[in-house]
């Protein structure tokens, strides 16, 4: 996968809507396109535009074994709501039976270098498994989520996994993404309604305050500039980015 491809998707996609960005990626992207899915309401938007346009793009999550209840929950209703398995990625055993004999079961809270650790086994290291061989991979990552991911660009190179990183909902923003999955009757996480507006693993996941942007609730022990699991970052521990103009939000 050549970087340029990037420089082509950008500027055809960016006036799109997010059916047909999915759509034009999937044709001009060869080889394995995967989307992965925490089954936040982003997520959920886009897991049902895949399966409602028969979009041929993988559809995986990384089930990293301390997900709320509700999570699990919400995965069995949307494979029941659109007949279809969603994949699931997990741990390497190894590594987390020796990080939990190390730091404890929730060794995470005790300090930043720990909870990347634990972030590390429980989800970087499974992604890396799962996108192996693949040539684009699909992401629900906002612009309006953080300060940080406002830097990233709808149509990125990652480095890391030698592949088109596409993040279609980039420009939108939350109440369109919450008036989509109520028009179209979309499963969402119960949680959501309860003031948890980013959802991660249960230990690490809190309900927002008012005023809070809507990752606050996410290790809201630490630090805001080092809240990022390492799923979409850089070797500098910061959301890549590349020079680009953003679309309008839809």
């Amino acid at each position: 996968m050549k970087p340029s491809l990037v420089d082509l998707l950008e500027p055809r996609l960016a006036p799109l809507d997010l059916a047909h960005r999915l759509k034009l990626a999937r044709e001009l992207i060869p080889g394995r396109l995967v989307f992965t899915t925490s089954f936040g309401i982003e997520d959920q938007w886009i897991a049902h535009t895949i399966l409602t346009l028969g979009l041929d793009i993988e559809i995986a999550t990384l089930d990293t074994g301390r997900m709320f209840p509700e999570t699990y929950d919400l995965w069995e209703q949307t494979e029941a709501r659109y007949a279809r398995r969603i994949a699931a990625v997990y741990p390497n055993p190894a590594p987390l039976e020796a990080f939990v004999q190390e730091h404890g079961v929730n060794g995470f809270y005790r300090s930043v270098e720990n909870r990347k650790a634990c972030c590390h086994i429980r989800k970087v290291e499974p992604l890396s498994r799962l996108l192996a061989g693949a040539s684009g991979w699909v992401t629900g990552l906002r612009a309006d989520q953080s300060q940080a991911r406002g830097e990233v660009a709808m149509v990125e190179y990652d480095e890391t996994h030698r592949l088109v990183k596409l993040n279609p909902l980039l420009d939108y923003n939350r109440d369109a993404i919450v008036a989509l999955t109520e028009e179209f009757d979309v499963p969402v996480n119960e949680l959501h309604a309860k003031g948890y507006l980013s959802i991660g693993c249960a230990p690490c996941t809190r309900a927002v305050k008012p005023g809070e942007n809507e990752r606050a609730g996410r290790w809201w022990w630490e630090e805001d500039q080092k809240k990022e699991c390492g799923l979409h970052v850089g070797e500098d521990g910061v959301p890549r980015r590349r020079p680009t103009t953003q679309a309008t939000t839809p």
